[in-house]
């Protein structure tokens, strides 16, 4: 990645509505770019958090947003986290300078099709779905040639509520933000997407959309999964609610993510079938390799095998404090 003062550079030649903030703000946001209108299609939790991180850090003079849901967008303005709210996506774009799409990844195709010919030329469009390979498919078959306006991004940050009542403008602080360019996307766009997230806290890492899912299947979709699945098991058996009144702190923690909004989470496994079964069929193997040592009553091997485990757990440190929901 080029240092900070190269990117400005870039970005100030990449557009005349894009200009450079140099100590704008808090500390955290020197160098970010400054937008003349950011567009929020999708006032809920992440939608309203980078709303309000976008006003903490000066990144943007006028906010508008948009939900499906009217009294959503109506909430948001009275809570001060947008200034002013649209009727549709179509009028909410209009003379934005800067897209964020806050929708669960199902609805990101069709809400590029809404857009499509009302956002400007020069409009830096992004996403933040938990998902990247089909939203670069949708970003191709929506938007053509003007694909490279999106870029694609992940940012890891969440809570276990949802809602633009939820919202907070430090949700991204520390949080790391995966940005998946497209081919189409140039350096100079990837760059100001890239100090967009900088600017409001975020720590940003790049990779292709199919490594993203690839990776996210591995160590957030398949846990999920399993959670879900494990939480489901105990609850059916005839003991299941006696079983739960004798649970601690094992158990909370093991089955935290299972408490996880179920419309989002069928989207994200839907979106990235391919990616889960595979992750699922790994985790079958090492499952059954501990089944079979425990039928044998090899319990030496049982335990060689829970000790690595356990070192590879204990070797392992967040790179973030990114442990949310997605």
């Amino acid at each position: 990645m080029p240092p900070a003062s190269l990117r400005c550079a870039r970005i100030s030649r990449t557009t005349e509505r894009m200009d450079t903030v140099i100590g704008a703000g808090a500390d955290e946001t020197q160098g970010a770019v400054q937008f003349e209108r950011l567009a929020v299609l999708g006032c809920g939790l992440i939608g309203g958090s980078f709303a309000l991180a976008a006003r903490r850090a000066n990144l943007a003079k006028h906010i508008v947003g948009y939900s499906k849901s009217p009294s959503t967008t109506r909430l948001a303005l009275r809570r001060g986290v947008i200034d002013e709210e649209a009727d549709s996506a179509l009028r909410a774009v209009n003379g934005a300078d800067l897209v964020v799409l806050a929708v669960p990844v199902v609805s990101t195709a069709d809400l590029l099709k809404q857009i499509r010919h009302g956002v400007e030329s020069h409009a830096l469009i992004m996403d933040v779905g938990s998902t990247k390979a089909n939203v670069a498919h949708a970003a191709a078959a929506q938007l053509g040639s003007r694909q490279s306006q999106f870029v694609p991004c992940h940012p890891i940050a969440g809570k276990e509520k949802s809602g633009v009542q939820f919202a907070e403008a430090g949700l991204f602080d520390g949080r790391r933000v995966v940005v998946t360019p497209l081919a189409a996307n140039s350096s100079d766009l990837v760059d100001i997407a890239i100090q967009v997230w900088e600017g409001i806290g975020g720590i940003v890492s790049v990779m292709a959309p199919e490594e993203h899912d690839a990776a996210f299947a591995a160590v957030s979709h398949l846990p999920h999964l399993l959670a879900f699945a494990y939480v489901y098991a105990l609850s059916s058996q005839p003991q299941g609610s006696a079983y739960l009144q004798l649970a601690g702190p094992g158990f909370r923690d093991f089955s935290r993510i299972a408490g996880g909004d179920p419309h989002m989470w069928r989207d994200i496994l839907q979106a990235n079938r391919d990616e889960v079964l595979r992750q699922l069929q790994l985790y079958k193997q090492a499952l059954a390799g501990f089944e079979a040592q425990a039928r044998q009553g090899n319990w030496t091997a049982v335990e060689a095998l829970i000790r690595r485990a356990s070192q590879i757990r204990h070797g392992w440190a967040a790179p973030t404090q990114a442990d949310d929901e997605t």
